[in-house]
């Protein structure tokens, strides 16, 4: 499994890649809840660009993910949701998220001693 051009390894990694982003995580979260309208999901998660908003759902939405339901009024009513599949995603990335928010201290203390000691080093070179 080390090797990078074996296709399991590669589909394992696309897929890491995919739902560890922090947008996907966000949306997991958020659509945990229940389903939301494209602006519902931009107004709880307001660092989210319209575009990246726009390309996560639509690669959970290929993933198998979220599903998205259009119903027909006007303007069409657009909502998005997890599907069984999502919904097991649920548990690693609430987890994840946790751990995050568990450790922030920790992570900022270690950033902050990086950081001194590269500054440190600079000063002495």
């Amino acid at each position: 499994m080390k090797d990078p051009t074996n296709p399991v390894c590669r589909t394992i990694s696309t897929l890491l890649s995919r739902i560890g982003d922090k947008w996907t995580v966000l949306v997991v979260q958020t659509l945990s809840d229940g389903p939301r309208r494209f602006n519902e999901l931009r107004r709880e998660i307001p660092s989210v660009s319209q575009r990246m908003l726009t390309l996560t759902l639509r690669n959970l939405e290929r993933d198998g993910l979220v599903s998205r339901t259009v119903t027909p009024t006007i303007p069409p009513r657009v909502d998005y949701e997890l599907t069984a599949l999502g919904h097991s995603l649920q548990k690693p990335v609430n987890a994840l998220a946790k751990w995050a928010l568990d450790h922030v201290e920790d992570i900022h203390g270690a950033q902050k001693r990086f950081d001194d000691e590269q500054d440190a080093r600079a000063v002495a070179a």
